[in-house]
């Protein structure tokens, strides 16, 4: 069973700490929704515990080997990593771009094998991205671009799926899609680690919740409260209905 552990973890960049003695563990089947304010330091927690980002104290383990004793391309079989701000500058096609993510699994030479072609239509069926198929990739709208990087990112279907703000720039219904693909992949037994800022979805389709502010983990729960939303946000959110139903609802002062 795969295990992905933080363990003591502080970075820091000149004088400010981004984090600060951050300990996360991670496991099999689990979706975790990384949530809290700009500058907490949920893209450099997601990046080391990806491997691609070297603490100054302490290490992530895993399973029982150091993340940091595992080859670049052993870690890429295991391990899928999408970042936020993605570009491309290549005019590839869509199938191209989402066939990048089988790079570790590709013969050193030669074209795509096509053995690979049913998990690349898969993928591009799962990201509704069928009819842009053939299409530059550059040519795509953001919201079509960020859902073939996802495309990209699961088309390995690796163990470890982590994505730094997968559903930002979607419309809602493609976002509620992503999380239910991303939720999908966790119950079919791979860990699913995404930092987000939608707080009625990190409600809905997570199975847990950590919140990290200033640097610090100050929550890690089955389920977001409203508690926890103030604490992080320094707002009065209200939350409603059960299950898939859940929202969150912020307040004005004048409604508190």
């Amino acid at each position: 069973m795969t295990v992905l552990a933080a363990e003591h973890i502080t970075v820091t960049r000149g004088s400010k700490t981004i984090l600060r003695d951050v300990s996360v563990q991670a496991h099999a089947g689990e979706f975790i929704a990384v949530i809290g304010p700009n500058g907490a330091g949920k893209s450099t927690l997601l990046k080391v515990m990806a491997g691609l980002l070297k603490p100054d104290t302490g290490r992530v383990m895993l399973d029982a080997d150091p993340l940091s004793s595992l080859s670049t391309r052993q870690l890429a079989a295991r391990r899928a990593y999408l970042p936020q701000n993605q570009h491309l500058e290549w005019p590839i096609s869509v199938e191209r771009l989402v066939a990048l993510g089988l790079t570790p699994k590709l013969p050193a030479t030669g074209g795509l094998p096509e053995i690979y072609a049913p998990v690349i239509t898969r993928a591009l069926e799962q990201c509704d991205l069928t009819d842009k198929r053939d299409q530059p990739a550059t040519t795509l709208s953001g919201g079509e671009f960020a859902r073939a990087m996802l495309a990209r990112a699961i088309v390995a279907e690796p163990q470890i799926l982590i994505v730094d703000e997968p559903i930002t720039g979607l419309d809602p219904r493609h976002a509620m899609q992503s999380m239910t693909l991303l939720q999908c992949f966790a119950r079919n037994g791979a860990l699913v680690i995404a930092s987000l800022h939608d707080l009625t979805l990190a409600a809905r389709y997570p199975s847990r919740v950590v919140v990290v502010v200033d640097g610090a983990v100050v929550g890690d729960v089955d389920s977001l409260t409203e508690e926890l939303v103030h604490r992080a946000f320094g707002v009065t959110a209200h939350l409603t209905g059960q299950g898939d139903s859940r929202a969150f609802t912020l307040l004005s002062p004048s409604e508190k």
